[in-house]
């Protein structure tokens, strides 16, 4: 690799590192304001949002300068093709922080429930333990790591489709709830597709360490040796 080269993916690799833990922030944030009811926390991440947006269009500027001016193959050329992805899935992750927040602030002005019908609290650990492993995957491109966010992912659908039998017997049950109910629901809905792009970045890191389109298909295959 040129010293160029060399030059260009550190920058590219501190932007994309940048922005995950941004990303990050946001869903850690968006977590905590739908259980303490912040409505001032909520509205500060969909702020913060624009920021996000914009880092995400530096981040693809220089992807596509670094294609266009280095022409990288082989693992460089894996890598530049994995963060523009990668960086896509961040930006839908904070956009869909970003929504769990406008949950966040009807139900800090209408008020919550005393029982939460499903398992919100486990699910967002493990939608934010998901994030944080993908992340780390991409630090140390760590296959094995990334594989762990794929079967974390069965955990968090599970919860999911379990809530709505739970949300809707609820709403059977409290009729005058059904507002906060459906909000939850979203909530829900939200906290499984972020971990959906969690595995997204998980499977890219899969194709920038062994060269495997590892999505939609069963278990990674082994390396070729």
């Amino acid at each position: 690799m040129s010293i160029h080269l060399e030059r260009q993916f550190d920058r590219l690799k501190k932007l994309i590192l940048s922005q995950g833990a941004r990303v990050e922030e946001a869903l850690v944030e968006a977590i905590m304001a739908v259980q303490n009811y912040d409505e001032a926390l909520a509205r500060r991440v969909i702020e913060n949002d624009k920021q996000i947006d914009l880092m995400e269009i530096e981040v693809e500027e220089e992807c596509l300068h670094t294609l266009a001016l280095h022409q990288p193959v082989a693992f460089d050329l894996r890598y530049v093709v994995a963060v523009l992805k990668i960086n896509n899935d961040l930006e839908r992750i904070a956009d869909l922080a970003s929504n769990i927040c406008q949950q966040a602030i009807y139900l800090s002005q209408s008020g919550g429930l005393a029982e939460i019908p499903f398992d919100m609290r486990t699910m967002s650990v493990k939608v934010s333990d998901m994030m944080k492993l993908a992340l780390d995957a991409l630090v140390n491109v760590d296959p094995e790591t990334a594989q762990s966010v794929r079967d974390m992912d069965d955990e968090v659908d599970a919860i999911h489709q379990d809530m709505y039998g739970s949300i809707t017997a609820a709403i059977r049950e409290n009729p005058h709830l059904i507002e906060q109910l459906i909000h939850y629901m979203n909530i829900s809905r939200q906290l499984e597709r972020i971990g959906d792009h969690a595995c997204n970045i998980a499977e890219d890191v899969l194709y920038m360490a062994r060269g495997d389109i590892s999505r939609h298909q069963g278990p990674v295959r082994s390396p070729k040796t």
